[in-house]
């Protein structure tokens, strides 16, 4: 059996997306300027990879479903996975994404079962559960990335909302007094003359917040941003009670179960359970369904930690998945089934058939990205002058 398989992905073109960071990637132009958002590496429905075999196109999910145990490999098939536990993109924010969150496995699979009983079909725009499964995720920066993650702490949003100022915003702070629940609860409450007052104040007194309180001038630009681009959403408070965390290119974080969360601006690759299950909380002209979203979130602050690989491997504890960054020659160490992408220079994946001792190079340029099956530790090696992202398991 040939260990690696060169793979075509599906690019999505939401309205947020860039048309710059993954055009260079694939080395495509884009004369139109057309947003390039998210690039899909895997075998989720609404995106599956394609890839060669013997002479026919097929999709990456077809291939493995040939042969489970030996894609997958042993201990992943026994454990009961027909396919990819994970889901690889790569992720270009020209534009904030949305406030979300992501539901615990019991929450998807209940919630799953739920929408599918009441007929709901999996296209409606106010479906919340696409699939059964959770999603954990981790990205690691490729530009600078600026994001929001997790609640602040209670004096800290106490601190924040004073500096802010505006009486009308009184029962928000004293909704804070009751916890982060009765608080988010009281600011998705407000009337919406109230909202547009927000909005206003955030987008024209950011200069004088800037000079009071100087200390918080990366809350008042991005509340400000936020407010000129969706006018009257409450979420434009955001910056206020969720942390701003700025990823260096290289630095990666975790998002769990329950954290609410934004990508506002960078380039990343993105990495996470096989499942495209999102429950909004604001910044986006899509359904927002506040009781669901209240019924996965966790109520409690929550600051990510930036990770940095060690020595190629990133620090994350997941069943599904785990991610390295490879930049120097040597031999592929990876036991189960993985995904790379070269997102600089190339690589040739040098493989010897055991069998009849025939020699096959494989060359990925920048961009490209391959499947490479179970069981070849020890049997490629890697050459050039490269970096690459590999989307591995994590423990079964």
């Amino acid at each position: 059996m040939h260990p690696v398989f060169k793979l075509k992905n599906q690019v999505k073109h939401y309205a947020w997306g860039s048309p710059y960071w993954i055009p260079e990637l694939l080395g495509e132009k884009n004369p139109d300027k057309k947003p390039y958002a998210e690039l899909w590496m895997g075998v989720h429905r609404d995106g599956q990879s394609q890839t060669e075999y013997n002479g026919n196109t097929i999709s990456l999910a077809e291939l493995i479903e040939q042969d489970a145990e030996l894609y997958l490999g042993k201990a992943l098939a026994a454990a009961g996975a027909a396919s990819l536990p994970f889901l690889f993109k790569a992720l270009a924010a020209d534009k904030p994404l949305s406030i979300q969150a992501h539901p615990s496995l019991e929450q998807a699979q209940a919630g799953f079962e739920r929408e599918n009983s009441a007929g709901i079909p999996l296209d409606a725009p106010e479906r919340n559960y696409k699939d059964a499964n959770h999603k954990p995720e981790i990205i690691c920066a490729l530009t600078p990335f600026k994001a929001m993650a997790g609640f602040r702490e209670i004096n800290e949003i106490h601190a924040l909302f004073d500096a802010f100022g505006m009486e009308s915003l009184s029962v928000v702070k004293t909704a804070l007094e009751s916890g982060l629940k009765a608080f988010l609860r009281a600011l998705f409450a407000l009337p919406p003359e109230i909202r547009g007052h927000v909005s206003d104040y955030a987008a024209t007194q950011k200069r004088r917040l800037a000079e009071t309180h100087p200390q918080y001038r990366d809350v008042w630009e991005t509340a400000a941003a936020f407010a000129e681009r969706y006018p009257s959403d409450p979420a434009a408070l955001s910056p206020l009670y969720l942390n701003l965390v700025f990823l260096e290119k290289g630095d990666a974080m975790f998002l769990p179960a329950g954290v609410l969360h934004a990508y506002i601006q960078g380039f990343c690759v993105e990495l996470m359970a096989n499942s495209d299950n999102v429950l909004r909380g604001g910044l986006t002209p899509k359904s927002v369904n506040v009781r669901e979203l209240f019924h996965i979130l966790t109520f409690s602050a929550f600051k990510p930690e930036i990770l940095r690989p060690n020595p190629s491997k990133y620090p994350v504890k997941c069943k599904e998945f785990s991610l390295s960054v490879v930049r120097e020659q040597g031999v592929w160490t990876e036991d189960g089934p993985a995904i790379l992408i070269v997102t600089q220079g190339d690589v040739v994946l040098a493989f010897i058939d055991e069998k009849n001792g025939e020699k096959t190079d494989i060359r990925l340029k920048q961009g490209e990205s391959a499947f490479i099956a179970a069981g070849n530790a020890g049997k490629l090696s890697l050459n050039g002058n490269f970096t690459l992202y590999i989307a591995g398991i994590g423990f079964i």
